[in-house]
């Protein structure tokens, strides 16, 4: 071992904080060769410390199984054993199916340790994640059993009878279905394993393979993003200088580990960093009972960090913290997907506490810019970037080459550079379009970077729809449409949604006399896309699809005509006592795409007030013109 830690926990307000950070590199902020190694670093320095609290389904507010980091260390030696037990060779995959487990964390060092972690969205379709394991190159496969959840067994079953690469399948509270040879009980099978050490090579270097994370693409054709040790260690000292983590913080982790939120955000970076985390239910934020609890929760363990994806903040918003002690709180993280403004103010307000808002990708290992948890916050920017990773704003030609860097202020195309973003996805087709010649990353987000370094997302010059975090790519929808015999063009955009941040929906231009209903379409797309929050909530059928000069569907007019029928539908209620209220969405050179409302009629100060608490919660920004 390399040595230890140096301390992370330094101010953070400007960008010359950053900059002093980064004057000691990345590799000797975390001296390790690997993640494996930096992993024993934390246990030997907090062996007895509680590393994970598990708390039982169904029952956030009962009593939990608490795992100390040296415990910790034990299962993932564990893990790492039963991994190389059933064969598992350089370059091939443990891909995980399970839910929000300590079972899944165990998996998620385990196989890192010995081998590439490969966790799937488990609601996706069957032949999704199929399409997925096959391109990480999966030969060993963890499955939720029968018992646990029918749904999520015959996903499995169906994975295991068209993927014979698989050498062993290990079923989390497996049963019948075990058949004692190539599928077996995930626990009896760990717990039968060496726990003192890992019976194998353990010296993995700093750009070797340890992850693969799916990010968008259509079915069957995943995007996989690598991860490196090399990646993942520099997070854990950019992280843990933007959170300004200690050993004395505790988290509640409630967000998917398919997703570099769970995995990273809330598991590695917090795990390696010594904090404990507290796992409340396999479904995690999505569970009513945990945000019901939330408060209770904070209070029961002691939580100093408030995490989650601006939907979840949303939905605490309506959980009153009544006579709950959270005042071991010291600040809150949110990311993923842009956060309203007015969610993050009323969070802040309510809880006492900062909101840090950070922006990152799958593609750059987590977060890569963050609020400064020392500064005064700016709501609507994501922050400051954070060490070792360097971001602009650039100009960029039809191939992707930059042909000039953007003033300050300037809304252009977001790009990143650096050790924690990725060396290419799996399926190389993909990478031509995702760097430019100078080895930027093309975020394909817009935005302006101000003149203190603080970065505003203003829009997204791809098409990826965003819903609560994850990626939809519009093709996923606009194939199949396509597919239908009446449609002479489609296109998928994201329409504003106060809960989701982006909601899918279709725009059909019919062929000449053809005649089908909207209804009809929609039932059609349900029946054959495969993931299912893909499909669209709405779809509209148009006389004449919008087009460029070039005869390219121009989406920003679709973008913004989902948007007037969102916020129009909202406002309805205020023109009922002789209020005229009229949307327009358009461009805006510092906002990327701006809602004006124009009113008159009625009491202004109170139809103003009725505006805004009604659009508040969406992340587009809005302005109100009173016409008297």
């Amino acid at each position: 071992m390399a040595g230890s830690f140096r301390n992370f926990n330094t101010s953070f307000v400007t960008l010359a904080d950053v900059e002093e950070f980064e004057k000691t590199p990345a590799v000797e902020r975390v001296p390790y060769q690997n993640i494996y190694e930096a992993f024993v670093g934390t246990v030997q320095a907090n062996p007895d410390k509680e590393a994970i609290v598990a708390l039982p389904p169904g029952d956030p507010m009962a009593d939990g199984v608490s795992i100390s980091f040296s415990q910790f260390l034990g299962r993932v030696n564990q893990a790492a054993n039963m991994f190389l037990g059933a064969g598992l060779s350089e370059g091939e995959t443990v891909t995980s199916l399970l839910p929000l487990c300590p079972q899944a964390m165990f998996t998620l060092l385990g196989a890192e340790a010995v081998g590439i972690v490969n966790s799937i969205n488990p609601l996706l379709e069957p032949e999704h994640i199929l399409g997925i394991a096959k391109a990480a190159n999966a030969t060993i496969l963890m499955a939720t059993g029968q018992a646990l959840s029918p749904e999520l067994w015959a996903k499995a079953t169906y994975v295991i009878e068209h993927l014979p690469s698989l050498k062993a399948v290990y079923v989390l509270g497996g049963g019948a279905e075990c058949d004692g040879q190539k599928i077996k009980p995930l626990d009896p099978e760990l717990a039968a394993q060496d726990a003192s050490k890992i019976n194998g090579r353990t010296d993995r270097g700093l750009d070797e393979i340890v992850g693969y994370y799916h990010t968008g693409g259509t079915t069957g054709v995943p995007k996989l993003a690598p991860h490196t040790n090399r990646m993942q260690l520099a997070q854990i000292a950019s992280s843990g200088f933007g959170m300004g983590y200690s050993s004395a913080d505790k988290a509640i982790a409630g967000l998917p580990m398919f997703h570099i939120s769970g995995s990273i955000v809330v598991g590695l970076v917090p795990i390696l960093n010594a904090a404990t985390l507290v796992i409340a239910s396999p479904m995690g934020f999505r569970d009513p009972l945990v945000i019901g609890n939330y408060w209770r929760l904070v209070e029961k363990y002691g939580i100093t960090i408030l995490g989650g994806v601006p939907t979840m903040l949303s939905a605490l918003l309506n959980m009153p913290i009544g006579d709950s002690d959270i005042s071991s709180l010291r600040c809150g993280m949110t990311g993923g997907s842009a956060a309203p403004v007015e969610v993050l103010k009323a969070i802040t307000k309510m809880t006492g506490v900062n909101m840090l808002e950070g922006y990152g990708m799958t593609e750059v290992t987590s977060f890569t810019t963050m609020q400064p948890q020392n500064g005064e916050p700016r709501f609507g920017s994501v922050g400051i970037r954070l060490p070792y990773v360097e971001i602009a704003a650039v100009h960029l030609d039809a191939d992707n080459n930059i042909t000039g860097f953007a003033e300050a202020d300037e809304i252009a195309n977001i790009v990143m550079r650096g050790i924690c973003v990725m060396p290419g996805y799996v399926q190389t087709e993909f990478n031509q379009k995702a760097f430019t010649e100078e080895g930027w990353l093309i975020s394909g987000d817009l935005g302006r970077i101000d003149k203190d370094g603080f970065i505003w997302l203003t829009g997204r010059a791809k098409d990826l729809i965003i819903r609560s975090g994850h990626n939809i790519d519009p093709a996923i929808i606009e194939e199949v449409l396509h597919e239908h015999p009446m449609v002479e063009l489609a296109a998928a955009v994201g329409r504003p949604d106060s809960y989701a941040g982006e909601i899918p929906v279709a725009y059909v231009q019919l062929k000449p006399d053809a005649k089908i209903t909207p209804e009809e379409l929609q039932d059609f797309a349900r029946q054959h896309i495969a993931e299912r929050a893909a499909n669209p909530s709405n779809l509209y059928i148009i006389d004449v699809m919008p087009l460029t000069g070039v005869g390219k569907i121009f989406k920003p007019a679709l973008r913004h005509d989902a948007a007037v029928k969102v916020f129009d539908a909202e406002l309805a209620p205020l023109r009922e006592n002789g209020t005229e209220i009229s949307v327009a969405v358009e461009n805006h050179p510092v906002h990327g795409s701006l809602a004006t409302v124009t009113a008159s009629g009625g009491d202004e100060g109170v139809i103003r007030a009725a505006i805004t608490d009604k659009l508040g919660p969406y992340t587009m920004r809005h302005e109100i013109v009173w016409q008297g």
